[in-house]
């Protein structure tokens, strides 16, 4: 991280650099939209669609607010006309909608246009402007500069409409005429300002358009006016001025032009039509009559008139005529044949020939004919004349009516550059290809049928009707562009007739594939109940359904998953139905479908013949029950234990076993216990014990026999067997009695040992065997430490002998004296003598055992 210096910092070229990324940024951008095929063609058909509709809505926003009252004079062809008009809006800004008929490419959403002002087809502004300099071009060129390029017209490309040369577009404007250059906003209809339209209607009402600036035609007026009926004979009423005159109904009453009847059609517009009435009328030379419809009293029949001229000599040769027959065609001056001579003669004589050479031009238009004054055609030229063929590469002489070819035929190539002329003997001016085009059309479906062309050809003429799936609604699109523009969307309700038992479904707008599942409530009778199924309809259910084949090896593809239409039963009737539960405890509220005699759930709880105890069977019928607390003949039979508590101390089972009503019998059950010296078992009934008293307990609990507990002396007490503890200090037993060091014996009585009346003393003989065996000990003390010193030296000597290290001479074998001691010496016999006492005390306590 590091800081600039403010001093360093240069402002000018921060600036600089910043405009020439702008600059390219901007470049960029103008690129993109430039080659780009078309503004928002990444947007889904969904989301055209609803921008569509957006700007659809804002167009006609205040044009729906004037026309949204409905009005008594509203026709179904105003209807249409305002959805023909929103149809054909919509058609404008679809994407790849609308095709320049020069270019034959499609016009994108932000590039200039014009529009023609009669057939509102639009071209790119570069086209027709080229087009209106080759036109003139072209024209001038024929006429070789003799009519002012000035006026010349030009024509639109479709229409052929004809505009002067003031006309033609030098700038791109909105539809309007009011915005030049407008720019492209998504949210308007392209190629607007998204103002006011503004524009006089037509036919002029002296109201103007009140949509948004749009393409194509205005709709008609939808202001409301007073007017009058075609026949005038009601009142004014309220109508659109797009339709101002309007019929009553009633019959118009005028006279017809026949004079004589009048016209009883309904109240209707412009003239009245001729009468459809018949009468006998004559001829116009009054030599036929017949029977003819009385709007046409004049006709002419087949014979010629008849009628003697002025000259009463010929008679008149026209047809049946009313006017009169005029002066005899041979009266007055007459000329002859060649037209050389005159002649006066009545109109009974024919004219002669004058005798003169005819001289007359003939059809080569350079020689005259030669014959003398003749009637009739003057007939072919038949003099000999030297002729150069068409092509002007070889002459003959021929007859002057022929015209000379020869057989030499053209290579020139014709006007589409890529046939021949082939015709023989051409002057140059080839006959334009008459081959048909026969190249496929942009459409894809048709065939250029124009003559043999340069560059590509025209776009389709022909349109596809697009409508919806009932066809109430419809579209016009250029064809080829039927696979790829939506449906139109249609407003009527569906008229396809529901799938399931309903008689209609719910109104929806018409559509394509099948109508959405039906919503409505199934509303059937149940079979079991007669309650109506109030569950959603199920009567006809889409289903996918999967083939469960087993494959044969992993080249078969994925199963195949089929939808199918099932009809599903109804579910149970759940319409809840009090009902009485079995045992009569309450009153159930169950589903109807599942309506049948029902347990409750609870404990029957009627009272057993045990009294203690109530029924604990789930809830079920009782019969030959008392009452309605007592247990019939199917409750449960008491199996329970006597649960009344025992006597205190008594441990056993109720003898009756089972509960029983009443007072338990007596305890017969016999208690086992030690006595109280605890050497015998006594045999007591518990209903005696538990019903005794201490002593008579005390009584029960002793034996016959002495107590054989032990008093701390280490002798049996002998009395007879009681509670409590034993008596001590008047133990009689005899007892051997010894001195302290134990080599004398006596007896004494044991209670006498306790008082200390008797003790036995030790004496000399004691005292010698406690010196010898104290010097005894004495000796194997001294062996044990005389043992312990010469090992300790050995351990030192060998020590020493490790520390001193190698020597280099050869050691001197020594003898190493071992003086063994004695435990050393006889240590096996000691353990031995030792052992085997042990062993033989061992093996008598087992036999003893």
């Amino acid at each position: 991280m590091y800081l600039l210096d403010p001093g360093q910092f240069d402002s000018t070229s921060a600036e600089k650099k910043f405009a020439e990324i702008s600059s390219q940024h901007q470049q960029a951008i103008q690129h993109h939209l430039d080659h780009s095929d078309d503004v928002n063609s990444d947007l889904s058909p969904v989301d055209e669609e609803d921008i569509n509709d957006n700007i659809l809505n804002s167009v006609f926003k205040t044009y729906s607010t004037s026309f949204g009252n409905d009005i008594n004079g509203d026709t179904g062809d105003t209807i249409q006309t305002v959805d023909r008009a929103q149809t054909d809006l919509v058609h404008t800004f679809r994407s790849s909608a609308s095709a320049c008929l020069i270019c034959i490419e499609n016009i994108k959403k932000n590039e200039a246009i014009w529009n023609c002002q009669c057939c509102y087809a639009m071209f790119h502004i570069q086209c027709i402007q080229k087009w209106v300099r080759e036109g003139v071009y072209q024209h001038a060129y024929k006429t070789e500069g003799e009519v002012d390029t000035k006026d010349i017209p030009w024509h639109c490309p479709k229409c052929r409409s004809e505009y002067k040369q003031a006309d033609c577009p030098k700038r791109y404007f909105c539809f309007c005429g009011k915005v030049q250059d407008p720019s492209f906003d998504p949210w308007l209809v392209p190629h607007s300002c998204g103002q006011m339209c503004g524009k006089a209607l037509k036919p002029e009402c002296g109201h103007t358009c009140l949509l948004l600036c749009h393409p194509g035609a205005c709709p008609p007026c939808p202001k409301t006016i007073q007017t009058k009926c075609h026949c005038g004979k009601q009142k004014p009423k309220v109508v659109r001025c797009s339709v101002k005159t309007w019929s009553c109904g009633q019959p118009c009453g005028r006279k017809l032009s026949c004079n004589q009847h009048y016209c009883k059609l309904p109240c209707h517009s412009g003239d009245c039509p001729a009468c459809p009435m018949t009468s006998k009328q004559s001829c116009m030379c009054g030599k036929s009559s017949t029977t003819r419809p009385c709007a046409s009293p004049q006709w002419q029949c087949d014979e010629p008139c008849g009628k003697l001229l002025s000259c009463k000599s010929h008679v008149c040769e026209r047809r049946c005529h009313g006017d009169q027959c005029g002066a005899c065609p041979r009266a007055g001056i007459r000329k002859c044949p060649c037209g050389k001579t005159e002649f006066e003669l009545p109109c009974t004589e024919d004219i002669p020939t004058c005798g003169d050479t005819c001289g007359q031009l003939l059809d080569c238009g350079i020689h005259t004919c030669s014959q003398r004054c003749h009637t009739g055609p003057c007939g072919a030229c038949r003099q000999m004349t030297k002729k150069r063929c068409r092509c002007g590469q070889k002459s003959k002489e021929v007859p002057c009516y022929k015209e000379y070819l020869c057989e030499t035929k053209c290579t020139i190539m014709k006007d589409c550059k890529k046939h021949q002329c082939k015709r023989k003997c051409c002057d140059g001016n080839c006959p334009t290809c008459e081959q048909v085009c026969g190249k496929q059309l942009s459409c894809k479906n048709h065939k250029c049928d124009s003559r043999c062309h340069r560059g590509p050809c025209y776009p389709c003429p022909l349109t596809k009707a697009i409508t919806c799936f009932c066809g109430g609604t419809k579209i016009t699109v250029p064809c080829g562009k039927e696979k790829v523009t939506r449906p139109p969307r249609c407003n009527i309700p569906c008229k396809i007739p529901p799938s399931c038992h309903h008689p209609t479904s719910i109104p929806h707008r018409c559509h394509f594939n099948d109508c959405p599942p039906c919503r409505q409530i199934c509303g059937k009778s149940l079979e079991k109940c007669q309650h109506l199924c109030p569950v959603m309809c199920h009567t006809a259910i889409k289903v996918l359904v999967k083939e469960n084949v087993a494959k044969a090896g992993p080249w078969e593809g994925k199963p195949v998953i089929r939808q199918e239409v099932i009809k599903k039963p109804c579910p149970p009737c759940m319409v809840p139905m009090a009902t009485q539960c079995l045992g009569l405890h309450e009153v159930l509220k169950i589903p109807c479908s599942e309506l049948r005699p029902l347990s409750c759930g609870r404990k029957c709880g009627r009272t057993l013949a045990c009294t203690n105890h109530t029924c604990t069977k789930e809830c079920h019928v009782v019969d030959n029950a008392p009452d309605s607390k007592m247990h019939g003949d199917n409750c449960e039979e008491c199996s329970s234990p006597c649960l009344v508590p025992r006597p205190e101390g008594c441990v056993h089972p109720c003898p009756a076993l089972k509960c029983h009503p009443g007072v338990c019998p007596p305890c017969k059950q016999m208690i086992r216990m030690r006595c109280h010296c605890e050497a015998m078992v006594q045999h007591v009934s518990c209903h005696e014990w538990v019903h005794a008293d201490a002593v008579t307990r005390d009584k029960l609990k002793a034996c016959a026999g002495e107590c054989p507990k032990i008093l701390p002396c280490s002798h049996p007490c002998g009395a007879p067997c009681h509670p409590g503890k034993c008596p001590t200090g008047q133990c009689k037993k005899k007892v051997n009695l010894r001195c302290a060091c134990r080599r004398k014996k006596g007896d004494a009585v044991c209670m006498d040992l306790k008082d200390g009346k008797r003790k036995l003393d030790c004496d000399d003989i004691c005292e010698r065997e406690k010196l010898k065996k104290k010097k005894d000990e004495e000796e194997k003390e001294n062996a044990r430490l005389e043992e312990e010193k010469l090992k300790q030296q050995a351990e030192l000597e060998e020590f020493e002998r490790k520390m001193k290290g190698r020597k280099r001479k050869p050691r001197k074998e020594t003898s190493v004296q071992n003086n063994e001691t004695f435990l050393s010496k006889h240590k096996k016999l000691l353990i031995a003598a030792i052992v085997i006492p042990l062993l033989g005390i061992f093996a008598i306590y087992l036999i003893s055992q």
